[in-house]
């Protein structure tokens, strides 16, 4: 259940910070938030090669992707940009609260669902926009959000609060009929999803991850963190969950079924990532001037083989 590094994949001035990233499956590209560039950074996964740069996106933060679509939150310019996975070209920006980070996307929907942090004017809270520009919901919320998952319906969002710590449940569109899920541990930061079995996996800034059951958030399993984690993603092919920590700078692997870790060093910084099941993880790492790709080493024979 180990990880091991294939390549880096050199990113044009980029020993500086990047944010979430995220893999799009109809174009098998993954997009990452270049945040100190104000881009977003295009990868072909099959290949192994830097596309493209796209400029204009200020501090880019959040990124999620489906179906030949992209999202990202614009964190220094309030809004939320719509990009074609497949042209790179932005059909639409639109506006959001204040400094916008973790985002959803329901498709089938044609919804997005933005975590907005706010600022002094304006307090954070939870917007879900129609990507047609007609409708828009908002939630206000408890503490400071971090990164948010949808269930596979697309019908309740799953959003991780810092302070209290707690995961926040609401109906989707309307976000009523909500929920708040204390954690056991403080700093609810990365967060995501196993649909098949109905689980939640929250890393937490006091250095734990957390399993809660999706229908009432009853907490299932808790393991220890090699510290403050952030980007953190659950592989449905092999069923581990992969936490990025970026000081003193690893992956930290676990198998919620049998609690089993395994840690594999990057850099220090280096705090998101991408996960391209069945076995690829993208690793944003300003110390290597791009992506570190890592593979699951059940599979490092066969990929390195093609």
């Amino acid at each position: 259940m180990s990880l091991k590094a294939i390549r880096v994949i050199e990113i044009p001035a980029s020993a500086d910070t990047f944010d979430h990233g995220a893999f799009e499956p109809k174009s098998r590209r993954v997009f990452m938030a270049h945040t100190g560039r104000d881009r977003v950074e295009v990868i072909d996964h099959d290949t192994s090669r830097h596309l493209a740069t796209l400029s204009g996106f200020p501090e880019a933060a959040g990124v999620v992707a489906d179906e030949g679509q992209v999202l990202v939150t614009n964190r220094g310019a309030a809004s939320l940009a719509w990009v074609d996975a497949h042209t790179l070209e932005t059909r639409a920006v639109l506006t959001t609260g204040r400094r916008p980070n973790g985002v959803a996307i329901v498709w089938q929907l044609r919804l997005a669902v933005v975590a907005c942090i706010g600022d002094n004017v304006r307090g954070p809270e939870l917007q879900v926009l129609d990507l047609d520009g007609r409708r828009r919901w908002s939630l206000e919320l408890p503490g400071r959000p971090r990164w948010c998952v949808t269930d596979a319906a697309g019908t309740r969002v799953f959003l991780a609060i810092r302070e209290p710590s707690m995961v926040l449940v609401a109906r989707l569109p309307q976000l009523d009929q909500v929920q708040h899920w204390a954690l056991p541990a403080d700093g609810a930061h990365g967060i995501d999803i196993d649909h098949r079995a109905g689980l939640l996996y929250v890393a937490c800034d006091d250095g734990a991850l957390v399993e809660l059951d999706t229908l009432a958030g009853e907490v299932r399993g808790k393991w220890p963190l090699a510290g403050g984690p952030d980007a953190t993603f659950f592989n449905p092919a092999s069923g581990l969950v992969h936490v990025a920590i970026g000081d003193p700078g690893l992956v930290q692997s676990i198998d919620p079924r049998t609690g089993n870790s395994t840690q594999f060093t990057t850099a220090r910084g280096a705090t998101t990532t991408a996960l391209v099941a069945p076995d690829r993880l993208y690793v944003f790492s300003p110390a290597h001037r791009g992506v570190l790709t890592l593979v699951e080493a059940q599979q490092a024979t066969a990929t390195e083989a093609v």
